[in-house]
């Protein structure tokens, strides 16, 4: 393995990406494929896993049939994937159906059974919750998103899956029992079904207490596996079918946020990444375990050995620009009769560098499907405020951007507060790091520099590739953040620091005056 390329999988909501990298972690070539949403008529939300491995298998077809590298040259597979989803594996190794994804809160009746009781805070028994943090890290969301009320879903409401299932599996534990023929999970993805004690981040294992108050079948839960380990080989017929060489190794894989940390940079204790991609983050390596029950974030087995990762998600970020696409600019009916241009986001940032700060008074909230942190409430929703005969769709659009920036910043209060310090910088990833505008507006509103990290959509596939690198002892695992380079810093206006600090003490008061709304709106 003298020069071995890396295989990556980076699978999103939207389809998966493929890529190869070299042991410089310098990206070869790349190519995404989309997989479509199925949304179900009793308010669920899933996708195909064998979507999935059609989408993966054009991918490499096309950057294989590009000619940038050699295939017999790949010698390590590492997968990173959504979170946070179900695919119930029958006993011949098929799905028994689609895969239960991360916005689906089917289960959300069921979970908040797990810890609901007479004397409460926040709606959690204290009791109970207690017991949960102090083993878990964390405990079953109300939001019904967690892996585990995927499967108290799958129990209570389609028993004959649930009885004929074998396993309950991750979405990266699927394609990595596809690739492998072994299932198995790894400790950092195997974390929101609740039930591993993570209290020696050096001997992670389910706990059997836990999993005996859910009520599943432990018989059902895969094998636990260390964080960034070698799963296995390549089955010799796929390795084959991609002309790829034998002994392809198999790393543990890691979900997406895991990925996304080491891929921007901040792989050292106490440095912060934030993401704007279809949802949306803000993490930390930390080295001690905490969390913060009231805002939804907690620290978690990060995808490096050893260590601890703050973990929380914003459920729509960069979406919020998809939803103003696909529902009001181009909606594919009557009325709009254009197609959507190529350069759409380079003339949204135009228009938006048109509006000035503030966005002419109009505001926006990014809860287009509720939110997770720093509030978990499945039941909020997105709005539009402050609109007048006067606003524009410049004046729109930045609100989004805006929006999105406030609700960073909201989410980053609650980060200082767990590590205990303040955060000097943000690497920036996800689509939403490659425009500029954005860069400044998150900078302006969070008083924070904001880094743009070079090809930040890339940030998933380069984690990856460094992690299986490091798995294979080609990289030191201290050495990853010198792998990734910075294209631009963007530094905080002092011009409008009185407005964006009072905008965003507005923002604040939004979810408090309009929960009670939502909550008659969408019970």
């Amino acid at each position: 393995m003298s020069n071995s390329l890396v295989l990556t999988v980076d699978l999103g909501t939207s389809g998966p990406k493929v890529s190869v990298f070299n042991e410089k972690v310098e990206l070869i070539d790349s190519e995404f494929s989309p997989t479509k949403l199925v949304y179900t008529s009793d308010g669920g939300v899933e996708q195909d896993p064998a979507d999935w491995l059609n989408a993966i298998f054009r991918a490499y077809e096309t950057i294989a049939a590009r000619g940038k590298f050699n295939p017999k040259d790949i010698d390590i597979f590492n997968i990173t994937a959504q979170w946070s989803g179900t695919v119930a594996l029958g006993e011949n190794g098929m799905p028994l159906m689609n895969c239960i994804i991360w916005m689906d809160d089917r289960g959300a009746p069921y979970a908040g059974k797990l810890t609901d009781g007479l004397i409460k805070v926040d709606g959690y028994d204290i009791f109970k919750i207690f017991k949960w943090i102090s083993i878990t890290g964390g405990a079953p969301t109300k939001s019904g998103k967690d892996s585990i009320a995927h499967i108290l879903f799958l129990k209570n409401k389609k028993q004959e899956v649930y009885e004929k299932a074998k396993y309950f599996l991750e979405p990266k534990d699927y394609l990595n029992y596809y690739f492998t023929g072994r299932v198995a999970t790894s400790v950092d993805g195997a974390t929101l079904h609740w039930i591993t004690d993570i209290r020696d981040i050096n001997n992670v294992r389910y706990h059997d207490g836990l999993i005996k108050q859910t009520g599943i079948d432990k018989s059902k839960l895969p094998e636990l596996l260390p964080a960034n380990c070698i799963l296995g080989e390549m089955k010799r017929d796929i390795a084959d079918k991609m002309g790829l060489g034998a002994n392809v190794k198999v790393v543990s894989g890691s979900p997406d946020t895991h990925s996304a940390a080491i891929g921007s940079g901040a792989v050292k204790d106490y440095e912060a990444h934030v993401y704007v991609g279809t949802s949306g983050w803000l993490l930390t390596h930390l080295p001690f375990k905490k969390t913060d029950l009231l805002h939804n974030m907690t620290t978690i087995p990060s995808s490096i050995p050893g260590r601890y990762l703050v973990i929380n998600e914003q459920e729509s970020s960069g979406n919020c620009l998809n939803f103003l696409k696909n529902n009001l600019l181009y909606a594919k009916d009557e009325i709009s009769q254009t197609s959507v241009p190529t350069n759409f986001y380079e003339l949204l940032d135009k228009e938006v560098e048109k509006v000035p700060a503030g966005s002419n008074g109009v505001m926006f909230t990014p809860w287009l499907n509720g939110e997770r942190s720093p509030i978990d409430d499945h039941k909020t929703r997105a709005s539009f405020l402050n609109l007048g005969l006067k606003s524009t769709r410049g004046d729109m659009v930045r609100a989004v951007y805006e929006g999105v920036a406030n609700n960073n910043r909201w989410l980053m209060m609650y980060v200082e507060k767990l590590m205990g310090r303040q955060i000097e910088g943000l690497r920036f990833i996800g689509g939403g790091a490659n425009s500029n505008i954005w860069c400044q507006i998150m900078a302006d509103t969070m008083n924070r520099e904001i880094l743009q990290i070079e090809d930040p959509i890339a940030a998933n596939s380069r984690g990856a590739a460094m992690l299986a690198l490091a798995a294979v002892g080609k990289i030191d695992i201290d050495d990853m953040g010198k792998y990734v380079k910075v294209r631009n810093s963007f530094k905080p206006n002092t011009q409008h620091r009185q407005l964006y600090d009072e905008r965003f003490e507005i923002y604040k008061t939004i979810y408090n005056k309009q929960k009670s709304i939502f909550n008659r709106l969408n019970a």
